[in-house]
């Protein structure tokens, strides 16, 4: 591809949408030349006052034509079930996807249809979507036509479990997820729950063990480590607006300490920019990723050595959507892959 690019984003009235918006508009090697949203229309200084000054786009309905003649690459950043109805659109002519929703990321229309309830219509790229985790196929995403952008709680858990389950899956007897989501995980229309009076000084569980980004994680643990592993998943949200805390409890059938799990982590991670590993005692924090591409990864061990826990934390709409959307984006564009991330 060229040194510049043009590229569109369809959603921009939502919070990943915006994010990855302000993101390109900073990005030296882009040039955002389409905008949409079907529900919110008018200057994107208008949608974002914080963008005033720095943009003369304007947001209108979705229209095919218009982003296949402006557009290299599209992002999407919109509801389930509305990107399998452009993708092969703009596949067809050309046109690279990187697709934020969860449209992409299951490999069986059956799986897709339990999770999410509504029947898949786009099945022969539901095979050939890669999915955008960086740190594991890097190489697919170079060549990639369509990339599926990784589930903000996937992300967390997938980076903070890989190097155990790849280094130890035979010691492993159970994996236990406590997931922590700031509101904007759940999207900007107005919903009662996420009100601030209801989120404001409150916390709670939801979707507990059925949450649609189970089969996620568990089908790409699979893939990664070789071994099929059963995931037992609460996320909570937190009355934060950004930014998500798992701590997964690892059991295993034989002992380890934390030195061993420590030196595991930085050996698999050492080369990866957006992967801080915490030193021993350390512990993440949600104020140190949020605004960042980064996951912070950090560690416990029971007295008797066979409790490993792991807390990861990043940013929901970064690392969790829209930064790590801008990241695929360079991979398969060529550019240096911190390029307008650091």
């Amino acid at each position: 591809m060229a040194n510049t690019i043009n590229v569109g984003i369809v959603g921009i009235s939502g919070y990943s949408g915006g994010v990855a918006l302000e993101l390109l508009l900073n990005h030296p090697k882009v040039r955002v030349s389409y905008v949409s949203a079907n529900n919110t229309q008018g200057r994107v200084s208008e949608i974002w006052p914080k963008l005033a000054g720095r943009t003369q786009l304007v947001c209108e309905p979705f229209d095919v034509a218009k982003s296949v003649k402006l557009c290299e690459v599209v992002f999407l950043a919109v509801p389930h079930t509305v990107s399998m109805q452009i993708t092969p659109k703009l596949l067809a002519a050309g046109v690279r996807v990187i697709d934020l929703s969860g449209d992409y990321r299951l490999k069986k229309a059956a799986e897709y249809k339990k999770w999410y309830g509504a029947e898949h219509t786009d099945a022969a790229n539901l095979a050939k979507a890669v999915y955008g985790l960086p740190e594991f196929y890097r190489e697919d995403i170079r060549k990639a036509k369509l990339i599926s952008n990784p589930g903000c709680y996937p992300t967390a858990a997938l980076l903070a479990l890989a190097p155990l389950t790849t280094t130890s899956a035979k010691s492993i007897e159970s994996i236990a997820i406590d997931a922590k989501s700031g509101v904007t995980g759940a999207g900007r229309k107005a919903k009662l729950p996420l009100s601030f009076s209801e989120v404001n000084e409150n916390f709670k569980a939801y979707k507990p063990l059925y949450h649609q980004h189970v089969p996620e994680m568990e089908l790409y643990l699979w893939k990664i480590a070789g071994k099929n592993f059963t995931l037992d998943f609460v996320p909570h949200l937190l009355p934060v607006n950004c930014g998500i805390l798992e701590t997964i409890y690892v059991r295993l059938r034989v002992k380890t300490t934390l030195a061993a799990v420590h030196k595991t982590y930085t050996r698999f991670y050492k080369k990866e920019a957006f992967v801080r590993i915490l030193e021993p005692g350390q512990q993440p924090e949600l104020k140190n990723v949020v605004g960042t591409n980064c996951c912070d990864i950090g560690f416990a061990i029971s007295q008797d050595g066979r409790l490993v826990v792991v807390t990861s934390a990043i940013d929901n709409l970064m690392k969790g959507a829209s930064g790590q959307a801008v990241q695929n984006m360079n991979i398969m564009c060529g550019f240096d892959e911190k390029e307008g991330l650091i």
